[in-house]
């Protein structure tokens, strides 16, 4: 109440809807925000912030961080909704339901760790393709610290299939990469920039020539990105 200025009342009511949706729908198949739509004859975009609610609740992710504290539902929901659509069961999929992950997926991204070996190609072609888009000072700074941002993003990736990881995924983003990336003073420009070469470049490395390998890493990265993009504000 004293954060949202709203009333106390008024956060009451909003937290026994909250619980009532999340009760009701969490044990059904399909879409979370078709079932809330359907059962609870609310308009789409209302049905899509109880659905990335209840999908952030049926993960478990950690929300409640101190260092989480700058960011807003808007932040969370995006975050949310991206993860609900690329991490998640195919809709064709007999397994469809977007309240949990693909479990194949998470665990192709172990394999992810093949990138590791290929450090110095992946930093050769990051650096090339940046040089001409960064000062010069940056440069040297992504030069230098290239091994320990590529380890953090891949770690993060060949860890997820662990629950207690998973549940983790917001507060690692923001310890992991975002921190480090205020702290040598990034743009939302450089940042990317950066991930959009760490990503490309990869696709164009002979160790992700296996398309279950290739596919996983354009899963991870097309949420990871959207993610840290979001969450890189002050």
């Amino acid at each position: 109440s004293e954060k949202t200025g709203v009333s106390l009342k008024s956060c009451r009511r909003q937290f026994d809807n909250v619980k009532r949706v999340f009760k009701t729908v969490e044990e059904l198949q399909g879409s979370v925000v078709a079932n809330i739509k359907n059962l609870f004859l609310l308009p789409d975009e209302l049905a899509r912030r109880y659905g990335a609610v209840v999908f952030i609740a049926c993960m478990r992710f950690e929300t409640g961080k101190r260092k989480l504290q700058y960011m807003t539902f808007p932040d969370f929901y995006y975050c949310a909704m991206s993860i609900m659509t690329h991490w998640t069961y195919a809709e064709s999929s007999p397994d469809f339901d977007d309240t949990d992950l693909d479990r194949e997926f998470l665990l192709d991204l172990r394999e992810l760790r093949l990138l590791l070996d290929k450090e110095k190609e992946h930093k050769h072609l990051v650096c090339i393709r940046l040089k001409p888009q960064l000062l010069e000072r940056s440069y040297q700074e992504l030069e230098g610290n290239f091994r320990s941002y590529s380890r953090a993003l891949i770690g993060l990736a060949c860890n997820l299939h662990r629950s207690r990881e998973l549940r983790g995924l917001f507060i690692d983003l923001v310890e992991r990469c975002v921190e480090p990336w205020r702290q040598v003073s990034w743009s939302h420009t450089d940042l990317r920039n950066f991930l959009t070469a760490y990503y490309q470049c990869a696709l164009e490395m002979d160790v992700l020539r296996e398309a279950e390998v290739k596919l996983a890493w354009e899963r991870f990265m097309n949420v990871v990105s959207k993610c840290l993009l979001r969450m890189f504000h002050s």
